[in-house]
């Protein structure tokens, strides 16, 4: 990745940085989109204190850290605009920098770890009707290019089809591409691990269209998915269509890419589907972050109640 400060450090904290990053992307395989997160969480942080004493911030000034400054930092951040959830994620990241600097007996600050994180509103995915859902992946009606329309049907279709993360399906090789026979995706998602997921005929058929319809060469082991001038698709453009089908379809303003992943795990556990099944499809590390959507199935069943039963005077 490239250098991730914006603002010069002391030789021996931009040494640890460095090591930290390094550490990180080889040895614990996070994506390209989690480090530059943390580059410019630990940036920001590193501005306030350059700001805040009046130069470049070294080891020794971390070592100093009192639960004054940090504290002050979140309020300098609160004054910004960033919201509790961004904070909490902010320092969720500085708190990981600091216990790999304890690890390698590079400072022994328990600060930063005894700073409550801010408080997130409990919420729960919002996913879109089983008819909304089909509906966002049927046709993209923006475009006069057959392959454009084509790769966007084919995007959004694993994202519905397959519950991939956005990253995830413009990450796709075409070596990788669930094509012909192959009805199993080999997924790379969140720290390197790998899950498989099966495809439907309808997601293989929409990329199949969209390869015989590009019209750039595309090498087994790069990116399949090519924005108009031939790079690599942008995450921004399928946002820009949601957002744009959002108005055409009367879909509600939750209705984004990964509405479509919540929508797909949602949609699975209303059909039966076992909570581990669809913990395994998504990738989730942990149970407990699939069980949410048991909350959206239970909130989804109260609201037919209400509307059908004949004394609840909907």
């Amino acid at each position: 990745m490239n250098a991730p400060f914006e603002l010069p450090l002391s030789g021996d904290l931009a040494d640890a940085a460095a090591a930290w990053f390094t550490h990180m992307e080889y040895e614990r395989g996070l994506s390209d989109l989690t480090l530059d997160a943390y580059a410019r969480d630990l940036s920001q942080f590193t501005a306030f204190l350059t700001t805040h004493l009046g130069y470049a911030p070294c080891l020794g000034d971390l070592r100093a850290l009192d639960v004054r400054t940090i504290r002050a930092f979140m309020a300098a951040r609160r004054k910004q605009g960033t919201a509790s959830r961004s904070l909490a994620r902010q320092m969720s990241a500085l708190r990981a920098f600091h216990r790999y600097l304890e690890r390698e007996g590079l400072i022994a600050s328990r600060a930063i770890l005894t700073v409550s994180l801010p408080k997130i509103p409990h919420s729960v995915p919002k996913p879109l009707t089983i008819d909304k859902a089909l509906a966002a992946v049927a046709d993209n009606p923006f475009t006069d290019v057959d392959w454009i329309a084509a790769r966007d049907i084919a995007v959004l279709t694993l994202l519905y089809g397959c519950g991939l993360r956005i990253s995830e399906a413009l990450g796709l090789t075409p070596k990788d591409a669930p094509i012909g026979a192959r009805d199993v995706l080999r997924v790379t998602g969140k720290g390197g691990k790998e899950r498989m997921v099966p495809v439907l005929a309808v997601t293989r058929d929409a990329i199949e269209r969209y390869l015989h319809l590009c019209p750039y060469r595309l090498e087994p082991d790069e990116p399949m998915f090519r924005g108009a001038k031939g790079g690599p698709l942008s995450p921004r453009i399928i946002q820009l269509l949601m957002e744009r089908l959002r108005d055409s379809l009367g879909l509600p303003d939750t209705a984004t890419p990964h509405a479509l992943r919540h929508s797909f795990a949602t949609h699975l556990l209303g059909s039966g589907a076992d909570l581990r099944q669809i913990q395994e499809l998504l990738g989730h590390a942990s149970l407990s972050t699939t069980q949410v959507y048991t909350e959206v199935d239970r909130a989804r069943l109260i609201e037919v109640y209400d509307k059908a039963h004949p004394r609840s005077g909907g």
